[in-house]
């Protein structure tokens, strides 16, 4: 199972599907971590957030190799990526999205905050929010609150098809 979680940064995708991770016995890979692993200092160029794409889906091809169920974390808030992604997993059967969304006075407390791996503060949101392509493939879209994480994660579960730690049938 590959499950995508994206969204605007401050959405709490982050803290969310690192949770679904540990439920639902997946791998997580996570752009801002992987991203630091790769770029001593981060210029966030087009050719840098290729690479980590890239990197990103060549992961996703090992964990569907080795039979691993995996979370992915980042934005995918282009059109183009997201295609790149769809389009090299488009023989799997199960590949969920997830979308994450918040209000806008949320985000920006959030965003205030210093996190481990993310660098992204407010005006980088609104540079994102501007760069937003149309998510037009079946997904669940989840409003992330401060104190919504348990019903967040249920509605996640149920979609996903399941329960009590193991893949229910369909």
């Amino acid at each position: 199972m590959i499950v995508f979680v994206f969204g605007l940064p401050g959405t709490g995708k982050s803290f969310f599907a690192s949770r679904l991770a540990k439920m639902i016995d997946a791998n997580y890979l996570n752009s801002d971590m992987l991203r630091k692993g790769l770029f001593a200092e981060r210029t966030y160029s087009s050719h840098e957030k290729k690479v980590v794409y890239d990197t990103m889906l060549d992961k996703t091809k090992e964990a569907i190799a080795t039979g691993q169920n995996l979370v992915l974390d980042a934005t995918f808030h282009k059109k183009e990526t997201r295609d790149t992604f769809m389009k090299q997993l488009s023989d799997q059967d199960e590949v969920f999205y997830i979308g994450l969304y918040s209000v806008e006075s949320t985000i920006k407390e959030r965003l205030k905050k210093s996190r481990p791996y993310s660098e992204a503060d407010f005006e980088v949101y609104k540079l994102i929010q501007q760069q937003w392509e149309p998510f037009n493939e079946r997904h669940l879209l989840l409003e992330s609150t401060n104190n919504n994480i348990e019903e967040m994660l249920l509605k996640a579960t149920e979609y996903l098809g399941w329960k009590n730690d193991t893949k229910t049938d369909k």
